[in-house]
């Protein structure tokens, strides 16, 4: 267990970092590609807009349209440099702050830029033209641009508190999930160990030694994700105990040297399949057998892959496997999307199921 101890004091704890950044991110990322051209496609409607709500028979709506989108275009592109550098102080205010002040900018920002646009066209009058006169320019910018960004930051405002709540809500399904699997694998742990009571002493204080250590490695454990390291500890545990109880009949074979060991994957993951492997499988065969647990990495792609000999023609145990397979499932749908997969192949002589998931651990060595 002390490698396990100190496993858990030499790894950054990255635990829910994607969702308490996502969680706490209440603007958008306005250095990202796709935000800045959703910014400009906006604008550029805006621009649209604007231009026919403006245009007359007499003028050309191309040239029209060409000087409106300039200056919008122009205002959009500042705006989203504007809220680039200054997107962490203003998160740091809070969601509401972050919001007013950010309206605030952009606001000011629209002015200064129109008052830039009308200076120049008072120096380059046969380039640009603006008909109104000063006052009347900036006013109508001031009240066209105010309506524009309070709608726009409306939206954000809104589409900030629905991104929090999927992914409190997330955060809150996993909870509900792991909760689930940890009573039924407390319960088989606690079954072995009293049978061993009475038969070998010893061994059951070791048992209660190992258990005592995986216990206090996942119930101590409020991560939603593990490194792969700390989840194939936890799993030689959860061996060595039913090692107690089935003797020789349980053989697990590792082949799992291809693996990052830093990558992340969702906590308490292994140890249920691994359970519903020797419970489904190996306990159901007379003579026993072996489960297989391996490990591949193609690019940036991991696979692991749980296999275990099955008894012909046995009845099926209805309870816990498929419940384990769904919490699986939908823990890993929660921390991959469409980016990860369970799949199971079940044979008439072998049950296999395959986790495929990204490696999304940065500066991982295997």
């Amino acid at each position: 267990m002390a490698a396990l101890k100190k496993a858990d004091q030499n790894q950054p704890d990255h635990t829910g970092a994607g969702g308490d950044a996502a969680a706490q991110a209440y603007l958008p990322d306005f250095c990202a590609t796709p935000t800045v051209l959703v910014a400009l496609l906006v604008a550029e409607l805006v621009a649209f807009v604007l231009t026919i709500a403006a245009w007359s028979p007499a003028s050309s709506f191309l040239i029209e349209l060409s000087k409106t989108s300039m200056f919008v275009i122009w205002a959009a592109l500042l705006g989203c440099a504007v809220l680039c550098q200054f997107r962490s102080r203003l998160e740091a205010a809070g969601p509401t702050t972050a919001f007013v002040l950010s309206y605030a900018i952009l606001l000011v920002m629209t002015v200064l830029l129109a008052e830039a646009a009308f200076q120049l066209t008072r120096i380059f009058g046969e380039s640009v033209i603006i008909e109104d006169s000063h006052g009347a320019f900036l006013v109508r910018t001031l009240t066209i641009g105010g309506i524009v960004i309070a709608l726009l930051m409306r939206y954000l405002y809104v589409a900030s508190e629905w991104r929090r709540s999927i992914v409190l809500e997330a955060q809150a399904r996993i909870s509900a999930l792991q909760a689930l699997i940890r009573p039924h694998f407390l319960f088989n742990s606690m079954n072995t160990i009293a049978s061993l009571t009475r038969s070998d002493p010893r061994q059951a204080e070791e048992a209660v030694e190992d258990l005592s250590d995986l216990l206090r490695a996942s119930l101590g454990n409020s991560k939603d994700l593990s490194s792969l390291k700390e989840e194939f500890e936890v799993a030689a545990i959860y061996q060595r105990i039913e090692k107690l109880r089935l003797g020789e009949r349980l053989n697990i074979r590792w082949d799992i040297g291809d693996l990052p060991m830093r990558a992340r994957i969702p906590s308490l993951t292994l140890q249920p399949l691994l359970e519903n492997a020797i419970y489904h499988g190996i306990e159901r065969l007379e003579g026993g057998g072996t489960v297989t647990v391996s490990g591949s990495r193609i690019d940036d792609r991991l696979s692991i892959t749980i296999s275990n000999p099955v008894a012909a023609g046995a009845p099926e145990k209805k309870d816990g496997n498929k419940m384990a397979l769904a919490n699986v499932r939908q823990r890993f749908e929660l921390a991959y999307g469409s980016k990860a997969a369970v799949d199971v192949e079940a044979a008439a002589d072998r049950y296999t199921v395959t986790l495929r998931f990204p490696n999304a651990a940065t500066g991982d060595t295997p």
